[in-house]
């Protein structure tokens, strides 16, 4: 079980910034027009909650933490 925290700390905000940048470019990747699409958390939030559920919950490849850290209440 993970301890609560009053913050994150740099590497868990650097794991969760990879993870949104990740998804962004991968937005922009394989979107069949040329014109850009702009930085939208809610779909980006959906397209990582989407993949949390794959490999947290599915394929067990890590644990929720690992995958996109946030802070236990």
């Amino acid at each position: 079980m993970y301890k609560q925290q009053d913050e994150l700390s740099d590497s868990q905000i650097a794991r969760q910034d990879a993870v949104d940048n990740l998804i962004y470019e991968l937005i922009q990747s394989i979107h069949p027009s040329t014109t850009q699409i702009s930085w939208n958390i809610e779909i980006i939030g959906d397209i990582r909650n989407c993949l949390r559920e794959w490999i947290v919950d599915r394929y067990e490849l890590c644990d929720d933490q690992s995958f996109y850290p946030y802070l236990v209440e």
